[in-house]
């Protein structure tokens, strides 16, 4: 399970004091903090967000059958390596909850309550996979999605937490968790630069939709040190350093700024594959660097 927490190796010990004491080695994982993972970037976030839809398609195919996290909070989850995965499976369960009539297939939120059909064999129908779906959705993708997103994005964002806001009105869960998974993952780059993707089709407008690169003076191999400001989310707390996928959404992002008189292009990029550049507030300090390409805004 590539979504869970690892489990490297396991001990019993025992002792006079603590009798059959078990000791786990795991991988190290950093704590869940909404409010910090809500400052980072949009990227990030939608990472954390495509990890948990692996870990939702995992439980409803688990070999063991449909799975719930009957406690699935925040609490319960670690990042390693910007990735969400799941450490506390004491509170997992397999079984679908009995009923001998609809009403028995109450599940009750604080915002939403829904109630499922009750199956001929006498179970809730997907009442597990639909507890998580929901869970996933007031803890996590209602937050960490539409905050900041692409614009070009939105529409489909908008679509996927409403999908799993109201799936109560989908009558095959799986289906619905198969959707959203697709959806997800038809977003994600390929870590091949010859592949093509969706992700970085639909994050940029082409560049003739606004200012052509002629209003840019380009200088290869030159970098600007200082003229840094500060622009929210960054992925530098001193600057402006944000990810794009091309000049032309640079020069978009630049133009959005009053500040910004020139942006610097990097060869560092983001896990999706987008090129980190810098945001400068004017040009007049630019030193030779091999590794970076200055664009300088000409004005009249």
């Amino acid at each position: 399970c590539l979504v869970c927490f690892q489990l490297y190796g396991y001990c019993y010990q025992d002792s006079n004091d603590i009798p059959d004491t078990l000791t786990t080695i795991t991988e190290l994982g950093s704590p869940l903090e909404m409010i910090q993972l809500l400052q980072t970037s949009w990227e990030d976030r939608f990472r954390i967000c495509l990890s948990l839809v692996r870990l939702l398609h995992y439980l409803a195919h688990s070999p063991l059958g449909s799975v719930t996290l009957l406690d699935f909070r925040p609490r319960q989850f670690v990042i390693v390596d910007g990735e969400l995965k799941v450490t506390d499976l004491d509170d997992a369960s397999v079984e679908e909850s009995s009923c001998t009539s609809n009403s028995d297939c109450f599940m009750e939120f604080p915002a939403r309550n829904f109630t499922l059909p009750c199956s001929v064999e006498g179970r809730c129908q997907n009442m597990n996979e639909k507890r998580n779906l929901y869970n996933a959705y007031r803890f996590f993708f209602t937050y960490l999605l539409p905050h900041s997103a692409p614009s070009s994005l939105r529409p489909l964002l908008d679509k996927i937490v409403n999908a799993t806001g109201n799936h109560y009105k989908h009558g095959n869960a799986k289906y619905q968790v198969t959707v959203i998974c697709t959806e997800y993952l038809a977003l994600e780059l390929s870590p091949s630069p010859s592949v093509n993707s969706e992700f970085t089709q639909k994050c940029v407008k082409s560049a003739n939709t606004h200012k052509s690169d002629s209003y840019y003076r380009r200088v290869p191999e030159a970098f600007i040190p200082d003229e840094n400001y500060r622009c929210w989310p960054s992925y530098h707390h001193k600057g402006c350093l944000l990810s794009v996928f091309d000049v032309g959404e640079a020069i978009e992002i630049c133009d959005s700024y009053s500040q910004c008189k020139a942006f610097v292009l990097t060869n560092q990029t983001t896990w999706t594959g987008r090129q980190l550049v810098f945001f400068k507030m004017a040009s007049n300090h630019i030193v030779p660097d091999p590794d970076k390409i200055t664009y300088v805004k000409v004005t009249d």
